[in-house]
């Protein structure tokens, strides 16, 4: 039996699922909240099954430019808050707000189905389902992991690091792992502190930015520092870089094969550390494997226990794929609003080089303006839903991103936060929430 609520059904209550919540209910949009887990935080709760998190994890945008608009992160939290800061941040925000309250916990969706009419229904695993005017997707895109197959025979232990969680795994292991983004960063400094050897492989060189410089958390400076042409800024800080780390290729490390900003961004101090120390080893691709033995492309050979696969992740939909179409990037106006179906919108999806949860809390507004003005049955609604179909932006500021799956569809968070904004201006919607009321008294405590 269906329940018909004709409602806005918000399916996640991670990051992008409680921005939407509180756009939604700043309105005072009627809205249904489902989620899997036992509490709000997505991804950031550790213990959530199936969480990519492991306890050496940190935020890789600083505290100070990483809040929800009108919720800033607490003055007594880290410059690169550790992910049980992030979590009891979360959960601040979601009681803040009275958003814990209407999320219904254990519900986990198994499909959404578009109807006839436009509306749709959201099924839950339990069989139970509901028909809801709009439906927005949250449901996160570090869930499914991008797993590339190993040429050759590995006899050791091959895993993704989806299923990491402390250095203590690594202990006595000579440990082999793949990939340089954030987390495979984070996860090669722990093997370089207990694993008995380390390696790290990357198919192609990246610029490494510390997360401190003068002191001072290194997107701040950015943020506040002088707004230059994007070649000048590649070639000044370029320079900087080339100061603090010195050739990359005297540490192994391959040369970087674009120019700054031309990739997600490696925001890592400790790695450059590791690699001048020789905790840890540098290495090109991996050419193939042999029993216990992995030959990389430089003609080089080592002996591991473990490989551990940071190839990051895909951006699977499962309750609604059929709608969101491509697997690694769908593709969704803004990254918010689907361009084919009318009344479904995602929102965590967007690939982009700065701290999300100020996009999240943006493109939550704007979802949130348009469910307004669209319930209203105001002239910009529809204004609104021609431009979805039809509004391509350019949205890289400029940059020329490597090719490679993650970066199909990846945007500049400067020319995006731009384009937000005069989107925003042109239909009367806000771009950030509001602070709340009354502040919860359980306030987002400090712990680590």
């Amino acid at each position: 039996m269906k329940e018909n609520q004709f409602d806005t059904c918000v399916i996640g209550a991670g990051p992008a699922g409680l921005a939407v919540a509180r756009a939604l209910a700043e309105r005072n949009l009627p809205y249904t909240h489902l989620e899997r887990h036992t509490g709000p935080g997505g991804i950031w709760d550790i213990d959530n099954p199936g969480s990519p998190m492991y306890e050496s994890a940190h935020f890789i945008s600083s505290r100070t430019l990483s809040g929800f608009g009108g919720f800033p992160m607490p003055e007594d939290f880290a410059d690169y808050p550790p992910h049980r800061q992030i979590l009891s941040y979360l959960r601040s925000f979601a009681d803040a707000y009275g958003l814990t309250d209407r999320i219904e916990f254990g519900v986990e969706v198994a499909d959404v189905e578009k109807n006839v009419d436009g509306t749709w229904t959201v099924t839950r695993a339990d069989g139970r389902a509901s028909v809801h005017g709009e439906v927005v997707v949250c449901t996160g895109s570090q869930w499914h992991p991008n797993i590339p197959e190993l040429p050759g025979e590995f006899s050791g232990e091959v895993r993704h690091t989806v299923g990491y969680r402390s250095a203590e795994e690594l202990r006595g292991k000579r440990v082999l792992v793949v990939g340089a983004g954030n987390s495979g960063c984070d996860i090669a400094c722990d093997a370089a502190r207990t694993a008995d050897h380390a390696v790290i492989s990357m198919r192609r060189g990246y610029w490494f930015i510390p997360k401190h410089l003068f002191g001072r958390p290194v997107d701040t400076i950015a943020n506040n520092g002088p707004h230059l042409p994007m070649w000048l800024a590649q070639r000044v800080f370029g320079a900087v870089l080339r100061i603090i780390n010195g050739d990359p290729t005297r540490l192994g490390l391959p040369k970087p094969d674009h120019k700054l900003f031309e990739t997600h961004p490696a925001i890592n101090s400790m790695l450059i550390h590791h690699l001048q120390h020789g905790d840890i080893t540098a290495r090109p691709g991996i050419a193939r494997t042999e029993g216990r033995t992995v030959h990389f492309t430089d003609g080089t050979s080592d002996d591991f226990d473990l490989i551990l696969l940071a190839t990051g992740y895909v951006h699977k939909v499962p309750v609604a794929q059929q709608y969101f179409g491509d697997e690694q990037h769908p593709d969704l106006y803004l990254s918010s609003f689907s361009r084919e179906h009318q009344g479904l919108f995602g929102l965590g999806f967007v690939e982009t080089n700065s701290g999300a949860y100020q996009l999240f809390d943006s493109q939550a507004q704007l979802v949130a303006g348009y469910l307004h003005d669209a319930r209203h049955r105001q002239p910009n609604a529809e204004r609104f839903t021609q431009r979805i179909r039809a509004d391509r932006p350019d949205l890289t500021g400029g940059l020329k991103f490597v090719e490679s799956p993650r970066h199909t569809g990846y945007v500049d968070s400067g020319a995006f936060v731009k384009y937000l904004g005069k989107v925003a201006r042109e239909m009367g919607w806000r771009t950030e929430g509001r602070p709340p009321q009354v502040r919860s008294p359980r306030r987002a405590e400090a712990t680590v």
